[in-house]
């Protein structure tokens, strides 16, 4: 073994041993994270990230109340599937993070990717601005002003960490649909899974899909919340306007926990 192969393998094999110990730690906090028998606390952390004065502008005036309807709509799904806590999760939150968190690599290759979940680990660490106790879930919210319709990256919500990457509009217009792309990351944290086709974004049919027996099927009027749109057809479906339109499948209920 040429000494080029050699340390890729010990620097793949030390990454391995780090990741094993950091998965089985994320993996015990998660079991008793799902366990709901206390509500988890939720820490937002606003990002400028195009550092643009408009953004900066509208996180300043950014106010727990703006995510008030997240906590509103889990508390109102809980009551749906008899969950014994009135209000699941308590939101909070921080002061602005003013650094980035590392991009993820752009190759599929293996160590790239286990390099990067251990660089992101250590920036929220870091970027930890939220004085109290130690919150449940970390989501990072990056803020971007609007420019000509200009579609944002994926955001990312990590089950190992139980920390997320939002994508996010700096417009009071936004709020609403900011709210929905947080709440499915958060559940991502809880190990949650997408219900819809990565190739065309279609909720796919039945788990992706709020009324799944409903007789017409199309159009439907709700969004099941990993499912991300309402169809209005096969090939067809748009994005909800707020967590007024959407649900919490009985799918997404299990992986959650709260279902059986």
């Amino acid at each position: 073994m040429s000494a080029r192969k050699l340390f890729k393998f010990v620097r793949i094999f030390i990454l391995s041993m780090i990741l094993i110990g950091v998965a089985l730690g994320s993996w015990l906090t998660s079991k008793r994270s799902t366990s709901w028998e206390q509500p988890l606390w939720v820490a937002i952390y606003p990002i400028n990230a195009d550092n643009s004065q408009s953004t900066q502008i509208y996180i300043d005036q950014l106010d727990i109340e703006d995510f008030q309807s997240i906590e509103e709509f889990f508390n109102e799904e809980a009551q749906e599937f008899n969950l014994s806590l009135q209000h699941p999760f308590t939101l909070k939150l921080a002061p602005q993070v003013k650094s980035l968190p590392p991009e993820p690599p752009k190759s599929g290759a293996v160590w790239e990717i286990m390099l990067w979940s251990l660089q992101l680990r250590y920036w929220a660490y870091q970027a930890n601005t939220y004085q109290g106790p130690a919150p449940h879930i970390r989501m990072f919210v990056k803020y971007f002003t609007i420019k000509d319709r200009q579609p944002l990256a994926h955001s990312l919500g990590l089950q190992q960490g139980m920390l997320g990457i939002v994508n996010a509009f700096a417009e009071r217009k936004m709020t609403n649909s900011n709210a929905v792309v947080i709440t499915h990351e958060i559940l991502h944290t809880l190990g949650a899974t997408d219900k819809y086709d990565l190739s065309t974004g279609q909720p796919i049919f039945p788990n992706g899909y709020a009324e799944a027996t409903l007789e017409p099927l199309y159009p439907q009027e709700t969004a099941e919340i990993m499912g991300g749109k309402i169809p209005e057809s096969e090939t067809q479906s748009i994005v909800p306007g707020g967590l007024h339109q959407v649900i919490i499948g009985n799918h997404t209920a299990r992986e959650i926990l709260w279902l059986e």
